[in-house]
């Protein structure tokens, strides 16, 4: 372990440093407690993001299914363009004008897909289980209730690598950007336009953020319990961390140096 890896962060915080060549993963740094379940958030969205994938590469659905209100898509839903609010009852703006960041249009999509059945089994199902993540459980809504160890959440950021569980053409389909002249917000660090995204992963494109000095096609996510998971296919390299002390003021400040002292760490 190397505790320096997260020697700033406040609270109890957990972070795993990877990389993958030549097929072969390396994990080349960790610190804290890998095995606590700690909530994940809306770094959630990367689990329901491969979930997706899934559905798309077996042929259940299509990315471009009209499906949601307003003959919103599943990409518009995924990539928070459908002009749903962050929740049911918020102002609704019409389909593929701006990028509204939209927990309740995550969790639409997913019920459309789902039915009848549960969520949390459809996750289980199509990511959790077949990827081996053990102590991994949807405990509250598709779009940030995901409870996991950050060890489990290091396993999700090397499937999206590799890829594991969904075929390269659909990861590179997710995390690509969407509707990419959409200005929108990203919570927690502002307005951006453009404000790329892609069906569930958040993309950096030129935005100057969280993601620091990652290049433009670099994408993950972070949430409010102060989890993120940022990653880069093309350089083979990511990173994830969990922690007890919720996003705040303290990761707007830290998280842009941070992430762009981990790159450097992870290519060296």
């Amino acid at each position: 372990m190397s505790e320096p890896l997260t020697r700033d962060w406040p609270g109890q915080a957990a972070a795993v440093v990877f990389r993958v060549r030549d097929g072969a993963d390396e994990r080349l740094d960790a610190a804290g407690d890998l095995e606590a379940r700690r909530a994940w958030a809306s770094v959630s969205k990367m689990a329901v993001a491969m979930a997706f994938g899934v559905e798309f590469d077996w042929g259940l659905h299509r990315y471009h299914e009209s499906l949601g209100p307003r003959g919103a898509t599943l990409a518009d839903l995924l990539s928070h363009s459908s002009g749903l609010g962050l929740e049911e009852s918020d102002p609704v703006a019409a389909v593929g004008t701006k990028r509204v960041y939209s927990n309740y249009g995550i969790d639409l999509a997913v019920s459309l897909v789902v039915g009848e059945n549960p969520p949390a089994t459809w996750l289980e199902t199509r990511v959790f289980s077949a990827l081996g993540l053990s102590s991994t459980r949807l405990e509250g809504r598709p779009a940030a209730g995901v409870v996991g160890s950050t060890n489990d959440l290091a396993t999700l950021g090397l499937a999206w690598l590799r890829p594991d569980g969904l075929s390269r053409q659909t990861r590179d389909l997710m995390s690509t950007v969407y509707a990419p002249s959409l200005a929108g917000v990203v919570p927690g660090f502002g307005r951006f336009d453009p404000c790329p995204w892609g069906l569930g992963p958040e993309v950096r494109g030129d935005k100057s953020h969280w993601m620091g000095d990652w290049p433009a096609d670099s994408f993950g996510h972070f949430g409010q319990s102060g989890a993120l998971m940022l990653l880069n296919a093309r350089e083979g390299i990511g990173v994830v961390a969990t922690s007890t002390q919720p996003f705040g003021p303290w990761a707007v400040s830290l998280w842009p140096e941070w992430t762009s002292a981990i790159r450097a760490r992870a290519l060296s």
